[in-house]
């Protein structure tokens, strides 16, 4: 990945910021985009200190002039952006007749329109350059259906959806497209008080190896692309 531009979008933690650590120790220079720039800047300064090069911008992802700018910097100061890493989202998960309506629309608006902005914005430069990589987080909810969990996999099935016609549409346009099916991953959306789950974190995946997959995924020779990969805990299995 040596002299990539990849850019992790959610990149404040969790997966994202392990994706970014795993990035940049492949050589890439990684760009965190994130809500919580503090945190991100934290993160970005370890990345730096340790000799490799990492940047932080604020993205609101729901916003179309933040993602724009976001998109229009990022590629006039480093370049263009070989790799998209849609590493944001937010979650509901609770019977149906619990959920709230406005909960369920912000996460309606973060994970699909979210997700069409900033792929959009992305892809229009990646297409303009014919090479790319895009890395999507549909999740397991997004390809197996779970008790409880209504409307977070209604998003999730929107984005695996939204990608494999993406997949299609960009055929000819050198722009390659991955979905990442993860089980259970050790991760604070689990303390939401929006996710009425009892779980074992113990049992999860761990955000590190997550990045080591999206890392194998991105990381493929330039005439082979890996469509999908399917990655959960032994515990969590699910065919």
């Amino acid at each position: 990945m040596k002299d990539k531009i990849v850019l992790i979008v959610g990149g404040s933690g969790g997966i994202g910021e392990a994706c970014a650590r795993t990035f940049a120790k492949g050589g890439a220079t990684v760009v965190l985009a994130a809500r919580d720039q503090e945190r991100a800047e934290s993160i970005a300064k370890e990345i730096n200190e340790s000799g490799k090069e990492a940047y932080v911008i604020g993205v609101e992802v729901t916003d179309l002039s933040s993602v724009s700018n976001m998109v229009r910097e990022i590629t006039q100061d480093l370049g263009p952006i070989d790799v998209l890493v849609n590493a944001f989202g937010t979650a509901v998960i609770q019977p149906l007749l619990d959920i709230k309506p406005d909960d369920a629309k912000e996460m309606f608006e973060t994970n699909i329109f979210g997700t069409f902005l900033v792929t959009q914005t992305v892809v229009r430069y990646m297409a303009t350059e014919k090479k790319g990589r895009v890395v999507m987080f549909p999740g397991s909810v997004g390809k197996y259906p779970m008790k409880n969990s209504s409307v977070y996999s209604a998003s999730k099935f929107a984005v695996t959806g939204f990608t494999k016609s993406l997949i299609k549409e960009h055929q000819r346009s050198g722009v390659k497209f991955t979905l990442m099916h993860l089980g259970g991953v050790d991760t604070p959306m689990w303390d939401s008080p929006k996710v009425d789950m009892r779980v074992r974190k113990d049992k999860m995946l761990t955000p590190e190896e997550v990045g080591k997959a999206v890392y194998y995924a991105a990381n493929q020779p330039e005439d082979s692309v890996l469509n999908e990969m399917v990655l959960q805990p032994e515990s969590h299995q699910m065919v």
